[in-house]
């Protein structure tokens, strides 16, 4: 599977972003798909997730409410659709395919080291 990602770039706080991802190659391994983002200096970190099927998502608490993934998975797309976006929300964006979970302490997480399938960055960059 390879990944392209694509929608980034400049907007204003309080501003909308619609991130793109599609997917080639062998897409039937693309199984959970999803977003993970990397701010300068910090680590990688998880933002959402979506099943195959669409009918499961899950969101890191800090984008809750304002970020939403959806799939078309006759186009072999993901996407993420961002408002209300913050200047702490500047990044670069990660499309991520064939995710597997990790259980830690009762609970189940998304996290980079899951990741199977990495696509390239987009850049998103949130102006005060």
């Amino acid at each position: 599977v390879q990944l392209q990602a694509s929608g980034g770039g400049l907007v204003q706080a309080g501003g909308s972003l619609r991130l793109s991802c599609a997917a080639s190659g062998r897409t039937f391994r693309s199984g959970v798909m999803g977003w993970f983002r990397q701010a300068p200096g910090k680590e990688r970190e998880f933002v959402s997730t979506i099943s195959w099927s669409g009918g499961s998502t899950y969101y890191a608490d800090s984008v809750k409410g304002r970020f939403t993934i959806s799939r078309d998975n006759a186009k072999n797309t993901v996407y993420l659709q961002m408002n209300s976006l913050k200047p702490e929300d500047t990044a670069i964006y990660y499309c991520a395919a064939d995710i597997s979970a990790t259980y830690y302490k009762g609970s189940y997480y998304y996290l980079p080291d899951g990741v199977h399938v990495w696509g390239q960055g987009t850049q998103v960059t949130v102006s005060s």
